[in-house]
């Protein structure tokens, strides 16, 4: 018979293994790890930012090239791309000349069933299209994924019409003259039928869509600037008319009407370059605003002329746009402003390179 013998093991020797078996983190220990976490963490969320930023500008062009394919279909449909606006000869809007570039595109991008609840012979304000939900209506390919002010816009505490991100090219700064019914240099103008063959410029030079932000303070209905653009941002400092901006969101109303037709809701023009600030001072406030002299069909006389700068809440200070020939590509601020304004043309004979 076999026997197993222990060695012997006296109180101390117990004492000291269970010790042993017991040790924790010091407290100097802990907080190493602790710091070693947060420097690990700190380094983790500029990388899920960079990610999170690159997916949302990637879904940007997305929606970018699917607004101007829509275009595309749409000319091919009725020869012709949509007008901004419709004015009558006598230089005053009519009854459905609110409705915009982005309300008549919507049999084009999945959106058929809420284009035939539209009674076009009406405003969209009136209360018959109001009844029908499509002005608060939410359109997701309007939309980018970077604006923070993704939701619907209030007028007296209730749902008012939902904004947009995403402006047509109502050119270089006229956008009509009632008087004489000259129109703008860009893609999209009042009464306009422009057709492919029209843009002479050639529509990898020609520029459809860009992309706008919701809730833009701006003025309109001010004096008359003039038909000479201007270069300087601070020109509209002190220019007195409608004011349309606020410290409440919702008193800040441009590009917040996605089914309005006026260049201060569904366009922007090349006055200034991409996210130019345009300040304008209001009761002791400074505000980056747009622009509109007149808003369209709202006087017989005077012509409107728009500085609607395209901006964007993307990282590296850039816009997202798209060509009329359907590519697109993300602008820098720093494009030069002759190569930006010659873009919003479509036949005015710039030649503009490749690479800008």
């Amino acid at each position: 018979m076999w026997v197993l013998i222990l060695p012997d093991m006296n109180r101390n020797d117990l004492k000291q293994t269970s010790n042993h078996a017991t040790r924790g983190f010091t407290l100097v220990e802990l907080l190493v790890v602790i710091a070693i976490i947060g420097i690990l963490i700190g380094m983790l969320l500029p990388a899920v930012q960079m990610v999170r930023e690159a997916a949302r500008r990637t879904s940007c062009l997305n929606n970018v090239r699917q607004v101007v394919l829509a275009a595309h279909n749409y000319e091919t449909s009725r020869r012709h791309f949509p007008p901004s606006y419709q004015i009558d000869p006598g230089g005053l809007a009519t009854g459905n000349g609110s409705w915009s570039i982005h309300a008549q595109l919507l049999p084009y991008c999945e959106q058929a069933n809420a284009y035939d609840m539209i009674n076009f012979d009406l405003a969209w304000s009136d209360p018959v299209n109001k009844a029908s939900g499509v002005p608060t209506m939410r359109v997701p390919m309007y939309l980018c994924p970077a604006e923070p002010n993704d939701t619907v816009r209030l007028k007296s505490g209730q749902p008012h019409v939902y904004p947009h991100n995403y402006g047509f090219n109502f050119g270089s700064w006229l956008v009509y003259d009632p008087v004489t019914r000259e129109r703008g240099d860009g893609l999209f103008y009042v009464n306009g039928k422009v057709r492919f063959g029209d843009v002479l410029d050639g529509t990898s030079n020609t520029l459809c869509v860009a992309e706008v932000k919701a809730f833009t303070s701006y003025i309109r209905n001010t004096e008359d600037p003039g038909p000479v653009p201007p270069t300087d941002p601070n020109a509209f400092m002190g220019y007195s008319g409608q004011i349309k901006l606020g410290a409440d969101l919702h008193q800040n109303t441009g590009h917040t009407e996605w089914c309005d037709g006026r260049v201060h809701h569904s366009g922007f023009t090349t006055v200034f370059t991409p996210n130019t600030v345009v300040p304008y001072e209001y009761e002791g406030q400074m505000y980056d605003i747009d622009f509109n002299s007149e808003k369209e069909g709202n006087s017989a006389a005077k012509s409107t002329y728009a500085a609607i700068t395209s901006r964007s809440y993307h990282a590296g200070a850039v816009v997202n746009l798209a060509l009329l020939d359907g590519s697109t590509r993300s602008m820098a601020e720093t494009v030069d402003l002759g190569v930006w304004r010659s873009l919003g043309t479509i036949h005015g004979g710039e030649v503009i390179a490749a690479d800008f």
